[in-house]
């Protein structure tokens, strides 16, 4: 039963944080496709604002790897569920973030790309926090 826990905890900080990362790249890909519409000759903004929720899936592809090491299953189960589900949170918060920044820069709004970029950090660093909690344990 507990290495099914482990195992458990790896599949799920692996597929949360993809899952999350999937999503977010959705939201921020859509507005993007709505941007290229209006304003196409932004596609390099629209590109790097669609891919950052994608960071998400490589902490949990990261932290999956530090889980590996562990030998207790029920931590390993914990701290994968727990470093997944906060991945999965901010990857979708950050492709909302990541939207409305590109609707902002298609509506002729151009100094909006680096304030975006700020504020798209901010649900960030808590998927990295996870990461580093997971290391240290």
């Amino acid at each position: 039963m507990e290495l099914i826990l482990g195992y458990l905890g790896l599949g799920l900080v692996l597929a949360l944080a993809g899952i999350g990362s999937a999503i977010g790249t959705t939201i921020a890909g859509n507005a993007a496709e709505g941007g290229l519409k209006k304003r196409p000759e932004k596609s390099g903004n629209y590109m790097v604002l669609a891919a950052l929720p994608a960071t998400q899936g490589i902490y949990g592809f990261v932290a999956f790897f530090l889980l590996r090491a562990m030998e207790n299953p029920a931590a390993v189960f914990g701290v994968g569920l727990s470093v997944g589900l906060v991945c999965m949170l901010s990857a979708i918060r950050q492709g909302q973030v990541c939207a409305n920044g590109i609707v902002g820069i298609s509506q002729g709004h151009d100094k909006v790309f680096v304030q975006t970029l700020i504020y798209a950090v901010l649900p960030e660093f808590y998927a990295i926090l996870g990461l580093v909690c997971s290391a240290m344990i």
